[in-house]
């Protein structure tokens, strides 16, 4: 007999196709899958034979997704402050993944983790580094947490040479990688990982493209046109432009995911919506690296899928899909107007938009029948948010004024992993001393 939980909270936020939002009402939880959702009454909770939660304070809304994260990075935190992507990848990024043992990936990959699932992320879209990649996926499995990653596949690299390997070496340990650990749990899946047109060969891409297609449910994620100084190199590498680029070698389609997209022409951005790529937004690492601002508006306008990504801890210095949606509707309104980026279209950019993103809208992103229970409890009984009792102001609540500090608790798939504000995985006093002794050894190593 599977787990049964019979949840019963102050409101549901649904973000389903009806966008409905539900009071009055439980969701009932067999295994990792939500069996049911109905009106409260007395006799269904005295008759349910599983366990039943009392969550009247507390605002069920789906798990969070983000679609590009550098867990790899995490470790770095406050050690790349205010460069450009370039220099930044330059001098530091580049020189301290290239450092990275075992070990210290593992402290790095933890402290990533725990601050994710605390902040109600339930689902990820990983870009690895170029060795050690298993240690990110035992982590990930380890952590309970839904994942698409991948080894971070570079075969060029003139701004750091030291950190790239041979086209046949990359291709040969990534297919190893996908073999081994694509959908080795229900949890997790593969995602092709070449980094940017700068650091791939043409044959790297193509070779790469082709053998996604060999794994079902697998994607392709990449950078793109993030900075100004990139797509200039880019223009003397091959003659045009990134996104061009990419579709004159097939790499575009359904299943890519591309970070960013700052910096698109027309031509570019019509690309995108023929071919039903989907872009990952990252405001706070866009703004801190002074990489500009996308035009997600006119994105959106197009019928292009956009979803949210914090990037990685060096780039932002926190891993806080709060930060990214709140950003996210802010920093355009200077451009487009009040009126633009509302509270509701955020929020949906963040769970079932990004579940599209990844070909799991039949899975995650919504709070229905038949989804996983991937959920996360909101305390948004607060002085420091807006006490207006309207039903449709939980958008504006949860996007403009929430943050992290009001998750209590996390489910992935029916399984809580923070209760009460707390990890259920991981120790915090232990993530710190670990991190701070395999961040000495590091840097001693750069």
């Amino acid at each position: 007999m599977p787990d049964k939980k019979l949840i019963i909270p102050k409101e549901i936020v649904c973000s389903d196709s009806k966008r409905q939002i539900l009071k009055n009402h439980f969701i009932e939880i067999a295994g990792d899958k939500i069996v049911n959702i109905g009106i409260i009454e007395d006799s269904i909770i005295k008759n349910f034979s599983g366990q039943v939660v009392h969550a009247n304070n507390l605002t069920v809304v789906p798990g969070f997704i983000q679609t590009h994260i550098h867990l790899c990075q995490t470790l770095f935190r406050g050690l790349a402050d205010d460069l450009e992507l370039l220099d930044w990848l330059q001098l530091k990024i580049f020189p301290f993944e290239n450092a990275h043992s075992k070990s210290s990936l593992k402290a790095s990959v933890r402290l990533g983790l725990n601050e994710l699932i605390c902040g109600g992320t339930t689902t990820i879209l990983d870009m690895g580094t170029l060795r050690h990649q298993e240690v990110i996926f035992e982590e990930l499995i380890n952590s309970k947490i839904r994942a698409f990653a991948g080894k971070c596949m570079m075969d060029i690299n003139d701004l750091f040479p030291n950190f790239k390997s041979s086209t046949k070496e990359e291709i040969n340990s990534t297919y190893q990688l996908a073999k081994f650990f694509h959908k080795k749990t229900d949890k997790i899946k593969y995602g092709f990982a070449p980094r940017f047109v700068l650091s791939c060969s043409e044959d790297l891409l193509k070779e790469t493209t082709e053998m996604m297609m060999d794994f079902d449910g697998s994607l392709i994620h990449t950078h793109a046109s993030e900075n100004k100084k990139e797509i200039q190199e880019v223009r003397k590498m091959h003659g045009v432009e990134n996104i061009e680029y990419f579709n004159s070698i097939n790499m575009l389609g359904p299943k890519t995911v591309l970070a960013h997209g700052i910096h698109l022409n027309d031509n570019e951005i019509n690309i995108i919506k023929n071919k039903n790529v989907k872009i990952s937004h990252c405001p706070s690492s866009n703004l801190k690296l002074a990489s500009g601002i996308a035009n997600i508006p006119r994105y959106l306008k197009e019928g292009i899928n956009v979803s949210l990504g914090a990037d990685g801890a060096p780039c932002n210095n926190e891993l806080n899909i709060f930060t990214e949606m709140k950003l996210a509707a802010l920093i355009q309104k200077p451009f487009h107007g009040s009126t633009s980026m509302n509270a509701e279209t955020i929020f949906r950019m963040a769970t079932i938009d990004a579940a599209e993103a990844l070909g799991l809208r039949d899975e995650i992103g919504s709070i229905e029948i038949g989804k996983k229970a991937d959920l996360v409890f909101l305390n948004l009984n607060d002085s420091s948010l807006p006490l207006d009792v309207d039903e449709r102001n939980i958008y504006s609540t949860i996007v403009y004024s929430a943050s992290k500090n009001n998750v209590v608790n996390v489910m992935i798939g029916g399984e809580w992993i923070v209760k009460n504000n707390s990890s259920l995985i991981y120790d915090q006093a232990e993530l710190i001393s670990f991190g701070k002794e395999e961040l000495i050894k590091l840097i001693s190593r750069v």
